[in-house]
Formats: C-alpha cells, structure tokens, sequence
C-alpha cells in the first residue's frame, strides 16, 4: 500500500513536472491567472448590461469554471504528451499499475485547478464587491476541489481518446467550450433547451457550480449537499471511464502498433 500512494503520489508530481507545458511563471500568471479573471469580467460585465443575472451569479459560476482549463488540458497532457515525446512505451511497458500511474496524475492537476478557482474567486470579488458568508467558506473550497477533480478525470477521458485518434487537442478544446456553454456558469439552465441541459447534468462543473451558488447565497452546507454528492459521482463516473478507456485503447493501440503515432 505505501508502495501504491507513492506511485501515485511521487509519481503524479514527477510526471506534472514533466508534461504540463508552461515554462516560466510568467506565462503560468499569464495564462492561468490572469486569463480567467480578464473572462469572468468579462462575463460579469456583459450580464450586468443584459440584466440577465447579478454579479454573484458569474463570480460564482465562473470561478468554478477557472479550473477547467488547467484541469482538462493537464488532464489530457498526461496521456498525450507521453506519446507526444515517445516515452508512452515505457510507461505501457513498466511492471506498475497503469491505471494508478494515469490517475494519480490528476491529482496534481487537480490542485492546481482549485488554487486557480480560488484565486479566481477572491480577486472577482474583491474587484466586484461580492461578500461570502464566513461559515460558506469550508463547504465552497470542498466545491472548487470537487470540481477540479472532476475536471481532471474529464481531460483523463479525452487522454485515454488520444490513444486512438491523433488530433486530441481539438476535441480538448471543443470540450472547454462546450464547458462553458453547457453548465449553466455563464447562461441560467432555466434558459437552454432540453438536451443541452441534460447533457450538462453529464458534465463536470454543472453541480458543483450549482452548490456554490447555493452557499455563497447563504443556504448552507445541507442545501448545497446533494450538489456536491452528484459532482463527486460525475468524477468518480469519468474517473472509471478513463482507467476503462486507457486500458481498452492500450490493448487496441498494441495490436495496431500505433501508441507513438503522430
């Protein structure tokens, strides 16, 4: 078992190091900073003009939104880049788990989405006024990680996808976008059609934002709950369906002598 949280542990940071493509802090502050903060104002600000919701509702929505992007791309970068550099093999190859290697690499991901929504969230609502009751503090900070996480089992799957097809980046990237319009962060799910609203039940991001408006408006930790259990299950969902994907795709890619592919 120690050997195992190692792996998982020791190895999740090793392999971030390691793939996850900033350089300089620079362009972290930049991109992953900076960026969101520009988009929630930006949301915010347009919201405020059409009258469609108040500014807790994009602060909100939004934060929860910032860890997508570090989250699904690192996410996907865990399995991508390893055939992107060559050394998928070697990793197909080891005696370990694969399926613990691959999904201890989230973990990292994962913490580096919640300190992004965190940020996020403190500086739009400083900037915007926003007050948080204290006591929604604990519970908001369990819905950003719960939400990180699920966003990193997410770009997992779309990983595990890069095995079999070559062009992963735009199926991330239509991902990310499909993010923002389907879970309700930017446009109230009262408002979309049937099937987009069911399909953002699917996604990752739609309940714990939810959650997160709930607490921030004060209802408490039991009224937000029930959002929180149906995030967790949605990590736990794609969580089971990267390690199911990962391990089909290897066996498949082997037979076809594609894992290094381009």
């Amino acid at each position: 078992m120690p050997a195992l949280f190692r792996l998982i542990g020791v190895g999740g940071v090793i392999a971030y190091r390691a793939l996850f493509n900033w350089t300089t802090p620079a362009m972290f502050v930049g991109t992953l900073l900076v960026g969101p903060l520009f988009q929630l104002l930006f949301f915010a600000y347009l919201g405020r003009q059409l009258g469609v919701a108040d500014d807790g509702f994009y602060i909100t929505g939004n934060a929860v939104l910032a860890a997508s992007v570090a989250c699904v791309f690192g996410g996907t970068m865990a399995v991508s880049n390893e055939r992107r550099f060559g050394t998928l093999g070697h990793v197909l190859l080891s005696p370990r788990s694969r399926t613990a290697v691959f999904l201890g690499r989230v973990l990292p991901y994962a913490a580096n989405g919640l300190l992004i929504a965190v940020t996020t969230m403190t500086a739009a609502s400083l900037l915007l006024g926003l007050r948080v009751p204290v006591d929604a503090l604990p519970g908001l900070l369990l819905a950003l990680a719960v939400a990180a996480l699920a966003c990193g089992f997410f770009g997992l799957t779309l990983g595990a996808i890069g095995l079999r097809f070559r062009d992963v980046w735009l199926v991330s990237n239509v991902a990310v976008a499909l993010l923002i319009l389907l879970t309700g962060v930017n446009v109230p799910a009262a408002g979309l059609p049937t099937w987009m609203r069911v399909t953002g039940e699917l996604l990752p991001i739609t309940h714990a934002a939810e959650a997160a408006r709930r607490l921030v408006a004060g209802d408490g930790f039991h009224a937000a709950a029930p959002q929180l259990a149906a995030e967790l299950a949605i990590a736990i969902g794609y969580a089971t369906l990267a390690a199911t994907l990962l391990k089909l795709f290897e066996v498949e890619s082997r037979r076809r002598a594609s894992l290094d592919t381009l």
